[in-house]
């Protein structure tokens, strides 16, 4: 949906408020010790020079007259949300570089408030921070200290040091939502404000003033985005935020939704954000445009043609160069796909890969290095030279123990089992070994260990967020019951330590700091749904739910608004679904580095919850639009090729955003790969007609009698597709699935621009194509 067809039904929706019904806001907000205030400033440059506040309806100021309206109404069927529109107008005079601006203002403010701006502030960001650019280095009490403090990046942050006021100073570009929240554990209640991208100055900004005796704190919603200094990755650069001039009759609508409700927990406020995110944004319009099969088949070719025989060995490319990265990027994760392709040519080079890493890579703990030049040089990760010991990253380890089982599990699944190798599960059980051992001696995982001794060299962060997934499939792959036992209190470990007393995970990515990131999130929620597969015990079902919701603050609710000559805009793409990566790394990506989130899916599956059936489908939506093909042009890379940059915010500078690079990454690829293959096209419950799509065609239920349900399908792009088909009872799917199902889901076949009929019988199989 547009700014202007947004703006225009909100302004209808609230129309009908009265004098009455503007008290509504500040009554709701004194449940938090909070008002509301609506201010006009004039800026030099970017420095406000003076304020004005609104008393009543109307101020004067020396150069003009300003009337304000506030319509308030009641949200339907909730007596804690009001929607508001303040509408702000110049009827008198003239106003040189002006912005106006609501602010909510709490009193009884305490630094325990969780404070949440989605993919930009975590518990407000209130930790160490260090560096003064991209990927800092550690400094050297970082090192082999189990006391170190969670440290991130120079990111917008309220400040930890006593006596010394706070400012975030954001524009709705930094954020997943437009929302600012905040979470009171003394009054027990949660605080959502969600605002639009945008009025016709430009992007809003959004903005957090903390006093220095830190018992104050201001949220600002303000048009346009005033900010002395705009965040980059790592650091702050001018912002080149400009005032606008009124004149007599102009005016601007700034509407905005407050919800102020009861809270226990910090869990309960982000259920409360995922349940919302898209109140006021409404529905997004994912585009139909690239069928899974066509992506997966042009996305193989590409792998396929990035295998390489190197000195060090033989593996298909994670990167642009020759060089190989374990893990995270796609390094061993890529040939998942091309396994699944089930030919021989295919299965013989992911051999060689597995043989390439488990000879290469592994160091004698089990723990294996992050990676290796082509000429067979060990890479180093995050090293300091008082420190000479190779490290490698936790995250890696972790995906590389996952994935190693998923492609024994899928060997098997394709009878294909006496290929492996004894090596690959002497590989894997030592690997799992080390990180049961690292978890005994120090209750954690750690960020970065020693391959070749298994010690941690970096303490804390989430790192190990997919380990507990990686040891639950090796338990049950190896029937070693004590792998479970370690997942299962690791992962214990990690959602009361980060999730419920941080509302955060983080330090996941190699080139962040411990900084909260989505990869730690998302692989988080692997690991949660991974202990429910294997133990059927519900607790880990209402964990996985509230990971998810964590998960639903790194991904775009809506489709924002790109400037008219940039590459997203030119190509009108609606990029609802792209996933932030960190707060350091501030833009968002074509999917989740580096999943299918199939298990997004397996908890739709598990609860009918359609929040995550709708998260899901907004992701791989989004993926398709960075998709480079013809007429559809991305990257100017290769066909199906794409990159990890899709940019609303300026932190790389105004002329960035909705511009693609010319490049590719392959574990954006690889994303689009997993999601054709472990995300059905169609999901249908045959006994009560529950139908969701994740493909690109539409579906629907147009009849159910004995003989089972009649579906039609329509492909409206302009490639053939063949469209998986997972059907079943809403009794099977009480029961967690299994890793290789998507062998057995049939394809239907749909050429392009066509419709058919399929008869889905009551065992879930198509009969007949009518």
């Amino acid at each position: 949906m547009k700014f202007s067809t947004i703006l225009l039904s909100f302004c209808l929706m609230s129309s009908y408020a009265s004098a009455q019904t503007e008290a509504l806001p500040q009554q709701l907000l004194k449940e938090l010790k909070g008002s509301l205030h609506c201010k006009i400033t004039s800026y030099n440059g970017t420095e406000a020079v003076h304020q004005n506040v609104f008393t009543g309806n109307e101020i004067s100021t020396t150069s003009g007259e300003w009337k304000l309206q506030l319509q308030c109404a009641p949200v339907a069927g909730n007596s804690k949300a009001v929607d508001v529109n303040a509408i702000f107008q110049l009827t008198e005079g003239s106003a040189l570089a002006s912005a106006v601006s609501v602010s909510f203002d709490f009193s009884k403010w305490s630094t325990e408030n969780y404070v949440l701006v989605p993919a930009s502030v975590y518990n407000g960001n209130r930790y160490r921070a260090i560096g003064n650019g991209y990927n800092p280095a550690y400094p050297k009490d970082m090192y082999y200290n189990p006391k170190v403090p969670l440290t991130i990046s120079n990111d917008p942050r309220l400040v930890l040091e006593p006596g010394m006021s706070s400012l975030v100073d954001l524009q709705t570009g930094n954020t997943a939502t437009p929302a600012m929240c905040f979470y009171s554990p003394k009054a027990k209640k949660g605080f959502i404000v969600l605002t639009l991208q945008q009025t016709k100055f430009g992007n809003n900004g959004l903005t957090i003033k903390e006093n220095a005796a830190k018992d104050s704190c201001s949220f600002v919603i303000s048009a346009p985005s005033m900010r002395k200094l705009a965040t980059g990755f790592g650091d702050f650069h001018k912002s080149g935020d400009v005032a606008p001039d009124w004149k007599a009759g102009d005016e601007v609508a700034l509407p905005f939704r407050i919800y102020v409700f009861d809270a226990k927990s910090i869990p309960d406020l982000l259920a409360k954000f995922m349940q919302e995110r898209k109140a006021i944004t409404g529905p997004n319009h994912p585009r139909n445009q690239l069928p899974m099969s066509k992506y997966l088949d042009v996305a193989t070719t590409i792998c396929k043609n990035n295998f390489v025989t190197v000195p060090a060995g033989s593996y298909y490319l994670p990167e642009n160069g020759k060089d190989f990265q374990l893990g995270w990027v796609s390094g061993m994760m890529n040939t998942y796909p091309m396994l699944a392709m089930n030919t021989e040519t295919e299965r013989d080079r992911v051999a060689a890969e597995l043989d390439f890493v488990v000879n290469k890579l592994q160091g004698k703990s089990g723990y294996f290095y992050g990676g290796i030049t082509a000429n067979g040089k060990l890479r180093p990760e995050k090293m300091h030279p008082d420190f000479p010991e190779l490290q490698a990253m936790v995250r890696k380890n972790s995906d590389v123990l996952f994935w190693m089982v998923k492609h024994l599990m899928l060997l098997k699944a394709q009878g294909h089992g006496s290929m492996i190798k004894p090596e690959w599960e002497s590989a894997a059980k030592k690997l799992a070994a080390a990180f049961t051992n690292s978890w005994k001696k120090h209750g954690e995982f750690g960020q970065y260990i020693v391959p070749e001794t298994g010690e941690i060299a970096v303490f804390n962060s989430t790192a190990g967020a997919i380990a507990p997934a990686g040891l639950a499939l090796a338990s049950a792959y190896f029937q070693h019951p004590e792998w479970l036992a370690a997942a299962k209190a690791a992962a214990e470990f990690y959602y009361t330590r980060d999730v419920v007393k941080q509302g955060l995970t983080g330090g996941h990515c190699g080139d962040i700091s411990m900084d909260a990131d989505s990869e730690s999130s998302f692989g988080f929620l692997e690991s949660l749904m991974a202990i429910y597969t294997y133990t059927g015990d519900k607790i880990w079902l209402q964990r996985a739910q509230v990971q998810a919701a964590l998960c639903s603050t790194w991904v775009l609710s809506y489709d924002p608004v790109f400037p008219a000559n940039s590459d997203i805009g030119k190509l009108q793409c609606n990029m609802a679904g792209a996933v932030w990566a960190s707060i350091q790394n501030k833009h968002a990506a074509p999917g989740v580095c580096t999943s299918s989130a199939d298990y997004l899916f397996k908890l739709y599956r598990a609860t009918g919850n359609s929040m995550y059936a709708d998260l899901i489908n907004d992701i791989q939506h989004a993926h398709a639009e960075a998709v480079n093909m013809p007429n559809h042009t991305t990257t100017n890379n290769l066909i199906g090729s794409s990159m990890e940059r899709i940019q609303p915010s300026d932190a790389e500078g105004k002329g960035s955003i909705g511009n693609f690079i010319n490049t590719r990454n392959s574990w954006t690829e690889t994303d689009g790969m997993l999601m054709a293959l472990e995300l059905p096209g169609i999901y249908l419950q045959t006994d009560t007609k529950q139908l969701q799509v994740f493909d690109h065609v539409e579906a629907q239920v147009i009849s159910a009698n004995k003989n089972g349900i009649t579906l039609t399908l329509t492909n409206p792009t302009q490639y053939d597709a063949s469209v998986s088909l997972f059907a079943e009872t809403s009794y099977n799917a009480t029961k967690p699935l299994s890793y290789t199902e998507f062998l057995n889901w049939p394809k239907l076949q749909v050429k392009a621009g066509e419709s058919i009929k399929v008869l889905v019988n009551r065992n879930g199989q198509p009969t007949s194509i009518l």
